[in-house]
């Protein structure tokens, strides 16, 4: 039996939905959350982008010190091999990377404007891949961007050179949602049986059917005989509609009935963990949850109808498919009343170390915290918003890569250059 795992994509596409800003702190944070829940691989960023590269190398080297136990850290840059090189040499420990190109007649004659033509995609993406190799990558997804709205037997030809040449996965990109579940189901259905590749899902939600195209994409690609790998999001986050939710996702692959007690989904993955990323997310991004978001919205599991209320009361299978703690809520959250001391951006020793103390922190002299202090001053300035016990606890446990992750130092001489 062939497995679907998850590879989500908050910290590169969510990150690009429009009117928004995410911090390096706090992709950070969603990276390790993200190791608890079991995720297979976080795509963190972009090794090609100055900004990203401090943040990135931190991360790494969160891995290699055991913070980031077990997910795959993947860099994200466009199938040339200027690119691919630029990577490796801005973050030479990288050792998972996807390379993208526009596939579809629209884009090469759109974008690229009569410079490039279907053969030339072809070669610039196998030479990235055979760069991306020889520079040490572990392993390459190599992506079809609009890959729904290309000649499906480019497609074939496309994931097939990508295999004989050593890619890992081939990733299918609805970069316009603008598939249904029963097309892509065909459709990859053909590119499994023709390359037998593994096949990733990365569907955007412009028809508002993100998780169902992805869903149906994955069982596709596990009938035909290969692993199968769905793109998410934190709480569907993403450019226009957004993307593929994360916990949606699970949600469907644990309990529709097309999914239900097959054991198709990494065994890795914990559902309970969905609250606490799904809440973080919405504070860090600064964009509230729906309040009908499955599973974590504010009436996920709210009854008001008289005959949903009383059958819910009788047993909550009547008008429940899961149970709160399934996604790890249902106890209740107390908010502090009366005194609260807080530190931050102009907090002192002492709150500070108030702060520390209830977190069952506590410092040895006031020189070791003086130290963590300021760094927990920078970091609220660079994330402008209250810091969370668990950012807390990440600076005061990992000074040093806290200060990788908040150091930005633009080389203006450099970029006029």
């Amino acid at each position: 039996m062939n497995n679907i795992y998850l590879i989500d994509v908050t910290n590169r596409d969510g990150v690009q939905t429009s009117r928004i800003l995410l911090s390096k702190l706090a992709k950070t944070i969603l990276n390790t959350y993200l190791d608890e829940m079991g995720i297979y691989q976080s795509e963190i960023g972009f090794p090609t982008l100055k900004h990203e590269v401090n943040y990135i190398n931190a991360n790494l080297d969160l891995a290699k010190k055991g913070v980031i136990k077990q997910m795959h850290l993947e860099g994200w840059c466009r199938a040339v091999p200027e690119d691919v090189e630029l990577t490796f040499r801005n973050c030479p420990d990288i050792k998972h990377i996807n390379i993208s190109i526009s596939t579809s007649d629209i884009m090469i004659q759109g974008k690229f404007q009569g410079r490039k033509t279907w053969k030339d995609v072809l070669k610039s993406m196998l030479v990235a891949l055979k760069k991306a190799k020889e520079l040490g990558a572990k392993t390459v997804g190599v992506n079809a961007e609009d890959a729904s709205r290309t000649n499906l037997d480019k497609l074939i030809e496309f994931a097939h050179a990508a295999s004989e040449n050593g890619a890992d996965r081939f990733r299918y990109c609805d970069t316009l949602g603008a598939d249904d579940p029963i097309t892509i189901y065909e459709r990859i259905k053909n590119i499994a049986t023709a390359t037998k590749i593994d096949i990733e899902m990365h569907c955007h939600n412009d028809l508002g059917m993100a998780e169902a195209v992805s869903v149906a994409g994955a069982q596709g690609a596990i009938e035909r005989g290969v692993d199968a790998y769905i793109n998410t999001t934190i709480n569907g986050y993403g450019e226009r509609a957004g993307n593929c939710d994360l916990v949606s996702t699970i949600l469907a692959l644990k309990y529709s009935h097309g999914f239900e007690d097959k054991g198709h989904l990494d065994e890795r993955v914990d559902l309970t963990k969905s609250w606490k990323i799904a809440r973080y997310a919405s504070h860090a991004f600064g964009i509230p949850i729906p309040i009908n978001q499955a599973g974590v919205g504010a009436n996920a599991f709210a009854h008001e109808s008289g005959i949903h209320a009383d059958g819910a009361l009788k047993d909550r299978r009547n008008y429940e498919l899961y149970d709160p703690e399934d996604v790890g809520r249902g106890e209740p959250e107390l908010l502090q009343t009366g005194r609260i001391i807080t530190t931050g951006e102009y907090g002192g020793l002492k709150g500070f170390r108030h702060v520390y103390d209830d977190l069952g922190i506590h410092f040895h002299n006031d020189k070791e915290a003086r130290k963590i202090l300021e760094i927990a001053q920078y970091a609220n300035l660079h994330t402008q918003r209250p810091l969370t016990d668990d950012e807390l606890r990440f600076i005061a446990t990992n000074p040093e890569e806290t200060c990788k992750i908040l150091t930005l130092t633009p080389n203006i001489s450099n970029n006029n250059a």
